[in-house]
């Protein structure tokens, strides 16, 4: 299924571009890119994603209510405003104790990169 990205050179306010539905998880695509992407995603109370391991670092950030990020078993609390990076290789799970909306971001470049000088 396709997902059209955000249009763009347009003002948007991104906690309005998507909206809560019950018992349900919507994501929004912003930006699709091979190299990474970014989308803005609505979480109703009692729903999660579970058990994922992404080969990237996945930077989350809440714009509406409160999540809990569950990395390699630790769980945080991140309220409106807060953010965390979940590390590549990690596994991890989103959950809504609460409904609550949030922007996540990957980016794919650079990890062939990795070294020291």
């Amino acid at each position: 299924m396709e997902h059209p990205e955000q249009e763009k050179a347009k003002v948007f306010i991104i906690v309005e571009i998507i909206e809560y539905i019950p018992n349900s998880v919507v994501i929004k695509t912003i930006i699709k890119k091979t190299t990474g992407n970014v989308t803005a995603v609505s979480f109703d109370s009692g729903e999660a994603l579970t058990d994922k391991i992404s080969p990237f670092d996945t930077f989350i950030q809440v714009i509406d209510g409160k999540a809990e990020v569950v990395i390699d078993g630790k769980s945080n609390i991140l309220e409106t405003g807060q953010s965390i990076i979940i590390p590549a290789h990690s596994p991890n799970t989103i959950k809504a104790n609460v409904r609550f909306k949030m922007i996540s971001t990957i980016i794919k470049s650079g990890y062939d990169e990795v070294g020291l000088s």
